[in-house]
């Protein structure tokens, strides 16, 4: 699709590509711009209570920190690297993953993805209101659920018009938005540092044991499964990163993009909790940055937009690369009313929409064993050689309808991921999980699983057909 020549006085163009890959005249993005887009996506008041969750689990403050510092040293580099699938072809990610699954095998992920980013606008959305209201409390504003109603639609009715709008808006509203967040953020940080006093080294959990669990789960929370659970969404973005772009550069805006904001309000979160304040997000904001209520209001509604303006454009994308053949802006519109819709409900029934929240949670298990699957297929059997041309077509693609041997992978990586699972949801927590003092490491069994299988049954196979139709001997 040629790019749009729709372009508003204020220079911000319309983004009418679909899955198609982006041409480069309309790749202009820098991994500066990728970087921020990033950052917003990330400070959002639910990193307060992950990062609290360490304490909760019985860690000291300096075992927590140390956690979610080492943790997503490791999600955010797998991060990075997904985000150089973008950048090299041009092309999001869900239609990257035909390559490995095949053509209408990528399907079955695309409707994973589809539904879950519908999911997470409305969770979003919900998990941010009460603390909305308590800010406005503290501002004179008072209300019950009608205003919480109104805080909400005015909330939705934004991030649906940036995500209508598309890549290029998306990269303006975090472009001017972000630096000041940040900085509010800094503002947020001193003030908690010179009213708190944390206790650094007290544990509640003192066995080796209790540790290893308190650890494991911690990082599947806010350590290396943060970053994972953002994989699907990855090339979404950097196929608009200008052709020119160093890999580099690429890999290390968008990381760090991921790292700084998620290691930063994770740590402030552990660090309030150690101090007794509690780790409910309107406590902490309401106890600890009172006299910052204006300014603080601005950061938290901030968080829901800028989060959810790429769960609303990544699941157009995910709904283009199943085969629904509709406008891109279409699809986000459905899928912004679809949000809507279960965020009116949860507005209504709090008991569901926390049950909704965990159950969420737990089901993004499916990410570590199809990344698995994804990484190998790129860097390792096909070592970044793609055909691009050859992911849109039909029939007679090299890349075959459906690649079974994928499928089974993947399908062995999610029992694998289950059975080291300790999910908030009963059904969610596996044998392995269970026997071993309810440990979580479903990240790692997932992705060695699934990833160790596909490898196993394709690599002859893959690496063959990648290197015959590049001219090179295998």
């Amino acid at each position: 699709m040629r790019p749009s020549t729709n372009t508003p006085p204020d220079g911000v163009p319309f983004d009418d590509h679909g899955v198609e890959p982006i041409p480069a005249s309309a790749r202009d993005s820098t991994p500066w711009q990728q970087f921020w887009i990033w950052t917003g996506a990330n400070i959002a008041p639910i990193n307060w209570v992950l990062g609290s969750l360490g304490v909760t689990l019985g860690l000291s403050l300096i075992e927590t920190i140390t956690v979610i510092a080492i943790g997503n040293l490791i999600g955010c580099a797998v991060f990075g690297l997904f985000n150089l699938m973008g950048h090299r072809t041009g092309v999001n990610q869900m239609v990257i993953g035909r390559a490995a699954f095949g053509i209408k095998g990528a399907i079955v992920p695309g409707v994973v993805q589809g539904l879950l980013t519908m999911g997470w606008v409305g969770v979003n959305t919900w998990v941010v209101l009460d603390l909305t209201l308590a800010i406005l409390a503290r501002m004179g504003v008072h209300g019950s659920v009608g205003l919480k109603y109104l805080v909400a639609a005015v909330i939705m009715a934004v991030q649906l018009l940036l995500a209508l709008y598309g890549f290029y808006a998306i990269r303006t509203f975090e472009k001017y938005t972000v630096p000041a967040t940040v900085v509010i953020m800094a503002i947020m940080t001193v003030l908690a540092v010179a009213q708190v006093d944390p206790e650094w080294a007290t544990a509640t959990a003192t066995t080796p044991s209790d540790k290893v669990t308190a650890i494991t789960q911690l990082l599947t929370a806010i350590g290396v499964g943060w970053g994972i659970s953002w994989l699907p969404y990855s090339a979404d973005y950097s196929r608009f990163v200008r052709p020119g772009a160093s890999r580099s550069s690429v890999f290390w805006s968008t990381a760090l993009g991921m790292y700084v904001p998620t290691v930063w309000l994770a740590a402030l979160g552990a660090y309030l909790s150690s101090s007794g304040t509690g780790s409910d997000p309107s406590d902490l904001v309401t106890n600890t940055f009172g006299l910052l209520a204006v300014p603080v209001l601005l950061l938290v509604m901030h968080g829901p937009v800028a989060t959810n303006i790429l769960n609303l454009y990544s699941c157009s994308l995910a709904a283009l690369s199943v085969g629904i053949r509709i406008a891109r802006w279409k699809l986000t519109l459905i899928a912004g009313g679809v949000a809507s819709a279960v965020l009116a409900v949860f507005v209504q029934s709090d008991d569901f929409a926390q049950a909704f929240d965990h159950w969420m949670v737990s089901i993004l298990v499916w990410i570590s064993p199809w990344a698995s699957i994804l990484l190998v297929d790129f860097f390792v059997t096909r070592r970044g050689r793609l055909e691009v041309a050859s992911l849109y077509r039909a029939d007679a693609s090299p890349y075959g309808p459906v690649n079974g041997r994928a499928l089974l992978a993947l399908a062995a990586g999610l029992v694998a991921a289950w059975s080291w699972q300790y999910g908030m949801v009963p059904l969610t927590q596996g044998p392995i999980a269970r026997a071993l003092n309810d440990t979580d490491f479903s990240w790692l069994s997932g992705g060695l699983v699934a990833g160790g299988l596909y490898y196993a049954l394709t690599r002859a196979r893959v690496r063959a057909q990648t290197w015959t139709r590049v001219g090179e001997r295998p």
